[in-house]
């Protein structure tokens, strides 16, 4: 098993015990089990998928953050993250067509790695809702 410790800034999110963390790093997918290599790892918008010691798989949108494993013991740093039951369906869907919109502008004026990122989230948490 191994220890997962999520912070943000408001503080600890949650500390469990999983058999196995799938996450998104700027290298790219990756699941983590016990007895992995040590790994540190910036995270990039993504869907966070922990499966628990009972089987069962519990997903959450991550806005982000860095992430460590060693010995077991994982820790990851978020500025943000939403489990299924936190996300309001209704809100993502307008926050992804504002960045689609903001998007296809394309005028001076809009910061397009902002608005990318808005969208990467908006469709994570949509994602994340839906399932």
């Amino acid at each position: 098993m191994i220890a997962l410790r999520i912070v943000t800034p408001k503080g600890n999110y949650a500390s469990l015990n999983v058999k196995s963390i799938h996450i998104k790093s700027v290298e790219g997918e990756m699941t983590i089990l016990s007895n992995h290599i040590p790994i540190f790892a910036s995270i990039v918008p993504c869907e966070l998928v922990l499966e628990c010691e009972d089987g069962n798989k519990n997903e959450y949108a991550l806005s982000g953050g860095v992430f460590h494993f060693e010995n077991n013991e994982a820790r990851l740093l978020t500025d943000a993250i939403e489990g299924k039951g936190d996300i309001d369906l209704e809100r993502a869907k307008k926050a992804y067509e504002r960045a689609r919109k903001r998007l296809e502008k394309k005028d001076s004026n809009t910061d397009m790695k902002r608005a990318e990122l808005a969208l990467q989230r908006a469709i994570i948490r949509i994602h994340v809702s839906e399932n």
